[in-house]
């Protein structure tokens, strides 16, 4: 006879994964996109619960894209290489020499090995950046001051992207884009995942952050605000409930929200599995911006 013990423990089990039929049935065919940066991206045991929850969301029928950055990564081969990082407004200036290590780093390593890293785990997905495919069309940032190399969205072809999800394929898209000329150009992965997700009529962007999600009170994270509606955002940064660096994360969020994303998730990618846990159970970890 199975201990009881034993017995409870294995009951338990089979209660979460009932409590995830809904969201499996509901999120079936839906395209998620993911912003994967922070912690979840250089911790090795982090790294591989989220690896492993994205090949669950394909398994189980989703359709998730992956958008990542690679800051850390491209600071230290600048320092290898003795140039130095220099930034203004938290914006990379980059000339055209950083351009080229950028390009390197995350086009090439740090793609290369999330693709690795996912097809371990037996799902097949591609590397590539925006450039690849006229994907991402960006233009210079528009500023006084002359970042170099820095651009912003102009445009999203998804036409590759829409291939290889039709042909099961997870995209893994590194934040660089180019603009008519065949210039190159760094662009900020929050802003380039938030105009994946748009042209993809994405159901959820997922934001995988170094923060539990939007606190009442930034020094206690029990005080998170797990729901928030997109038209209530204005008057949470005015009353200075949302404020410093999580204003540009929700900015970002809204943006998502009327480029016609139904949902935008702000997650603590320091927690291992945070996108089962968020996505797959009733009360979730973070932070969901919802739609009107």
């Amino acid at each position: 006879m199975v201990d009881k013990k034993i017995l409870e423990t294995y009951i338990n089990k089979a209660h979460i994964l009932t409590e995830a039929l809904p969201f499996i049935r509901d999120f079936n065919d839906k395209t998620m996109v993911i912003k994967y940066g922070g912690s979840a991206l250089i911790n090795p045991e982090i790294k591989e619960t989220i690896i492993k929850d994205i090949a669950l969301m394909k398994f189980v029928g989703m359709h998730p894209v992956i958008v990542h950055g690679g800051g850390p990564e491209i600071n230290s081969f600048l320092k290898k290489l003795e140039i130095e990082s220099k930034f203004i407004n938290g914006l990379r200036v980059t000339d055209e020499k950083t351009m080229e290590v950028v390009e390197m780093v995350l086009a090439g390593k740090v793609n290369k090995q999330i693709v690795t890293d996912i097809e371990l785990n037996g799902v097949k997905a591609v590397g590539l950046s925006g450039k690849d495919g006229g994907t991402v069309i960006a233009k210079k940032i528009e500023s006084d001051i002359d970042y170099g190399y820095v651009g912003t969205v102009d445009h999203v072809d998804p036409t590759m992207l829409k291939s290889l999800i039709k042909s099961d394929i997870i995209p893994v898209i590194a934040p660089i884009g180019k603009d008519e000329h065949g210039n190159t150009y760094n662009i900020n992965a929050d802003y380039m995942a938030v105009a994946i997700a748009g042209a993809l009529n994405a159901e959820k962007l997922v934001y995988l952050t170094d923060v539990p999600g939007v606190m009442k009170d930034i020094n206690d994270p029990s005080s998170i605000i797990s729901f928030i509606k997109a038209k209530d955002i204005p008057s949470l940064i005015d009353e200075g409930v949302i404020s410093g660096g999580m204003i540009p994360k929700v900015e970002c969020c809204l943006e998502a929200v009327k480029e016609g994303v139904r949902n935008v998730h702000i997650l603590d990618g320091r927690i291992k599995h945070c996108l089962i846990l968020e996505l797959f159970t009733v009360d979730g970890i973070g932070t969901m911006i919802e739609k009107e």
